[in-house]
């Protein structure tokens, strides 16, 4: 009788493997019993996750009113809607506040190095392809050290999330100013204001050539959507959630995350939809002269007549425009901003090796042996 033992991720689904594999050896059919065989082979459905299954025994463990909270709840709220296993799943983090997460995810999981998780995330991919992989990041993790890592990971289009939580800070080494940190932040590295540019996530992850980008914030009843149209994409979706850091950045994203200021401050994108905030009475439309969008008022509910542009999220250079919108003078652009799937480089490495590897025998000895070889005694 041979054997087939899988050791899995987390100790809930490790004893439900030993518990399903147990019982299928203690009734094991006749030989003579053709219904008692059928009964054997045939595949129990698997039944449907809940939120719990994806939550460990460990305690959570961020500030108080962190928006990770938040985030975390959202995620796990979101897998069982995707259909997928947790021993399928894997989370791969780097550096920061937001990469404890791999710890409360029930599931496989990567607490790697700083600016890392990118590269980590494309060795899990092209050793198992079929695993479904999520990176969770940071501003300071992904833009600073790992902004090589992470650019890479975009341009080639490994097919997995990048949640990028972005406070505008760096949280874990106490309040540092973060290369996503807005002029004049004071923080105890920039005590008096910083000069720096802040880089803008979205605009960096189309100019590496993402596929995918999307917005989201910490307590937004749409950021489950928002997961969800990532995972369907095929290939590197990258998603920027803004996040309330609550001990060194409180309430920076309030001026459009707060309900007081939800109408006037949000622009929610759906495809196919025109781009209209202000409950209805705002919407965006190109200026043809400028090549820029602009702000118009929609009288009567008539936005076709106001010129409101129609989302296309296959359209790259309205994709653009829209993440470099300043906020203030613009509302901020949420939800799908940019959905265009191309082949993602995983399958390209498969392919390629398949075609390889084609009619040839594996051969370890003879590998060892090609070429120059030395002989010790």
């Amino acid at each position: 009788m041979s054997v087939l033992i899988v050791t899995l991720g987390a100790s809930r689904l490790r004893r439900s493997a030993l518990q399903c594999f147990f019982k299928v050896a203690a009734s094991s059919p006749s030989a003579n019993s053709d219904r008692e065989r059928n009964k054997m082979n045939a595949i129990t459905p698997i039944a449907k996750s809940s939120p719990k299954d994806w939550e460990t025994d460990q305690e959570v463990r961020w500030c108080p009113g962190c928006g990770d909270y938040a985030i975390l709840k959202a995620v796990q709220r979101t897998m069982p809607e995707l259909g997928v296993k947790p021993e399928n799943t894997v989370f791969v983090s780097g550096i920061g506040c937001s990469s404890r997460f791999p710890y409360y995810m029930e599931t496989y999981g990567f607490h790697t190095i700083h600016g890392r998780a990118p590269a980590v995330a494309t060795g899990i991919k092209l050793a198992n392809p079929e695993l479904d992989v999520w990176i969770i990041t940071g501003d300071g993790d992904a833009l600073s050290i790992g902004g090589n890592h992470t650019m890479h990971l975009l341009r080639r289009n490994l097919d997995c999330q990048i949640l990028l939580f972005n406070n505008e800070i760096y949280g874990l080494t106490k309040g540092q100013y973060s290369p996503t940190s807005r002029e004049g932040t004071k923080s105890p590295s920039t005590p008096f204001g910083s000069v720096d540019h802040p880089a803008k996530p979205c605009a960096f992850a189309l100019g590496s050539g993402a596929r995918f980008v999307a917005r989201g914030f910490d307590v937004s009843k749409n950021l489950v959507d928002v997961l969800k149209a990532a995972h369907r994409h095929k290939g590197a979706a990258f998603i920027e959630i803004f996040q309330n850091c609550i001990v060194y950045n409180k309430d920076v994203f309030e001026d459009f995350t707060e309900k007081k200021n939800a109408a006037t401050g949000q622009l929610w994108l759906e495809e196919g939809k025109p781009m209209l905030f202000h409950n209805g009475t705002k919407g965006i439309a190109l200026d043809v002269a400028a090549l820029a969008l602009k702000v118009v008022d929609v009288v009567d509910g008539d936005w076709q007549a106001a010129g409101v542009l129609v989302h296309n999220v296959t359209n790259r250079a309205v994709a653009h425009m829209l993440v470099e919108m300043p906020f203030g003078e613009f509302p901020m652009a949420l939800g799908v901003i940019y959905d265009d799937p191309k082949p993602t480089f995983e399958s390209a490495v498969v392919e390629q090796n398949a075609m390889l590897s084609k009619g040839k025998t594996p051969n370890l000895q003879q590998l060892i042996a090609k070429g120059q070889n030395w002989t010790v005694s």
